[in-house]
């Protein structure tokens, strides 16, 4: 077994001010990447601000970072990055920025390469990178991972470089003027992070250690996640699980619900963390009908009686989806061919297993 988080975490009221002088001790000039509007109604990105000015640190601003980014976005801020001469890159936002932002700082690093490297094993180094989340959901503070839509294959998919971050800071006060959905919405990615680390061939005593604590921190909220009104302290028991759930998967991937979810958002539009949650149930019931060993642990853990209850918690959370036939076939082949999730499921997968798992929500 192993165990290995490289960054550096603060989770606490006012973490990036606080910790001004590590973020900008990073370099000299950082590029900033965020999305349009989030990272400023949060604060966030003033706050990001006046720690590099207060150090006398340069920076640039890419805010054009779209939800799923695209290879194209990456390598439009690279360019940027790249000819104006940034040596760091700090990522505020929800998982698509601060996952962009990995991606960018690989790009910019390596000066004289394409974005055929993306998606090539090749060792190679990044810039630093600081992560500033303003969900509760990814976890991407704290994991090697960058998905990346990828128009090519008409799906999403994570990069082949490991890039940790080598700070994150985190703060309850980013959340509070999120909307009640998109809560709800990256609450939900979290618990499939936890569940799908749990149930997962790659999963160790360490990583299960992660799961279980962080399915016991986020079980406290589910009152609140029902009803959609938060306090403080579930704003910081939610980021805390979502920070556990990142580590979790740092060490064991994730699996067949985020596999099938990113054909669902690439073709349906269907946002991430509510097209993993349509995928959770039927994966729970699959891990109950093959008896895997910590079944009963895990749902009561999460604060569920059974596969039953957790599958009305989460119809009552997440609308319906009509998932069309066309659409069935095409995850049900996406996933036949793909060999890292289905050897990440701790049992034998067969194509009508994962039908059963589609169909389940229904």
């Amino acid at each position: 077994m192993k165990f290995y988080i490289p960054t550096e975490v603060y989770h606490e009221d006012g973490a990036v001010l606080k910790h001004s002088s590590e973020i900008a001790s990073l370099g000299r000039k950082a590029l900033v990447v965020t999305g349009r509007s989030s990272a400023v109604k949060t604060g966030a990105l003033d706050d990001i601000i006046k720690a590099l000015e207060d150090n006398n640190t340069e920076y640039i601003l890419y805010d054009k970072i779209e939800e799923n980014p695209s290879v194209g976005t990456i390598m439009d801020a690279a360019g940027i990055g790249r000819s104006q001469g940034a040596d760091f890159v700090i990522g505020a936002g929800g998982g698509s920025p601060m996952d962009a932002a990995k991606a960018i700082a690989l790009m910019v690093q390596n000066r004289d390469t394409s974005e055929d490297i993306l998606y090539k094993p090749l060792k190679l180094k990044a810039l630093p990178v600081v992560e500033v989340p303003t969900t509760c959901g990814t976890g991407s503070e704290v994991t090697p991972y960058a998905i990346l839509t990828r128009d090519d294959i008409k799906t999403k998919q994570s990069i082949s470089h490991k890039i940790y971050p080598v700070l994150a800071c985190i703060d309850a006060k980013y959340l509070e003027s999120a909307p009640a959905g998109l809560i709800i919405n990256t609450a939900i990615d979290a618990l499939g992070h936890l569940v799908e680390s749990y149930f997962n061939t790659n999963a160790t005593e360490y990583s299960r250690m992660a799961s279980l604590y962080g399915m016991e921190k986020w079980a406290v909220n589910r009152d609140a996640l029902e009803t959609g009104k938060f306090t403080k302290d579930n704003y910081n028991q939610l980021l805390f699980a979502s920070t556990l759930a990142g580590m979790a998967i740092s060490h064991t991937g994730t699996s067949l619900p985020h596999g099938l979810s990113y054909y669902l958002t690439y073709n349906n539009g269907v946002p991430h963390g509510k097209a993993v949650g349509i995928f959770l149930p039927g994966y729970l019931a699959f891990m109950e009908k093959n008896s895997m060993p910590g079944y009963k642990e895990a749902v009561a853990k999460m604060g569920f009686k059974d596969t039953r209850d957790f599958t009305g918690f989460i119809k009552k959370c997440l609308p319906d989806v009509c998932i069309t036939s066309d659409s069935i076939e095409n995850m049900v082949s996406g996933i036949m061919q793909n060999p890292g999730k289905l050897l990440s499921v701790p049992v034998k997968t067969s194509e009508e297993d994962i039908k059963g798992i589609i169909n389940y929500y229904k």
